[in-house]
C-alpha cells in the first residue's frame, strides 16, 4: 500500500515578499511536514519585505533566509489548492485545482503595526486551511 500522498499548497502573490511568504511560512510551521507548501509571485521582488520578517519573527518564525521565487506553471500544476492574495488575472487557471483567494492588505511600504493584523489574519486562515486538509 502506497501512503496517502500529501496535499501541496500553492501560495501566490504578485511581489512573493509578504503575504504569500506569511502564508507559507505559518503552514510550514504548523503542518510539521504533512503538507507540501510554495509560494511564488507574478512579478517577484528582489527580497522579502524587511518589516514582514520581523512581524514573522515576533511569533517565532524566522523567514529572513526565504527570498522570493517567480510563479511558473509547473508550481501550479504540482499544486492540490492554491491560494491567491491578490495576484488578479496573472495567475494560471487549471482544471482540477481548488483555488481560493484570500483578500488581505498588502504589507507593502506599511509600518510594523500595520503589519501585525495582516499576519494574525493569515495565521487564522492557516489554521482553517490545515483543518480542511486533514480533515
Amino acid at each position: 500500500m502506497n501512503p496517502p500522498a500529501v496535499p501541496s499548497v500553492l501560495f501566490v502573490c504578485v511581489h512573493n515578499a509578504g503575504r504569500s511568504q506569511m502564508a507559507a511560512a505559518f503552514l510550514s510551521h504548523l503542518a510539521s511536514g504533512q503538507v507540501e507548501v510554495r509560494s511564488a509571485g507574478s512579478a517577484p521582488a528582489e527580497t522579502v519585505n524587511p518589516v514582514v520578517v520581523e512581524a514573522m519573527a515576533e511569533v517565532g518564525i524566522d523567514i529572513s533566509a526565504e527570498t522570493p521565487k517567480i510563479l511558473t506553471v509547473d508550481a501550479v500544476q504540482a499544486s492540490d489548492v492554491v491560494i491567491t492574495m491578490g495576484c488578479g488575472d496573472s495567475c494560471p487557471i487549471f482544471p482540477g485545482k481548488r483555488y481560493l483567494d484570500w483578500k488581505l492588505e498588502d504589507p507593502a511600504g506599511q509600518g510594523l503595526d500595520a503589519v501585525r493584523p495582516i499576519r494574525d489574519a493569515i495565521e487564522t486562515r492557516i489554521r482553517g486551511l490545515l483543518a480542511e486538509l486533514s480533515a
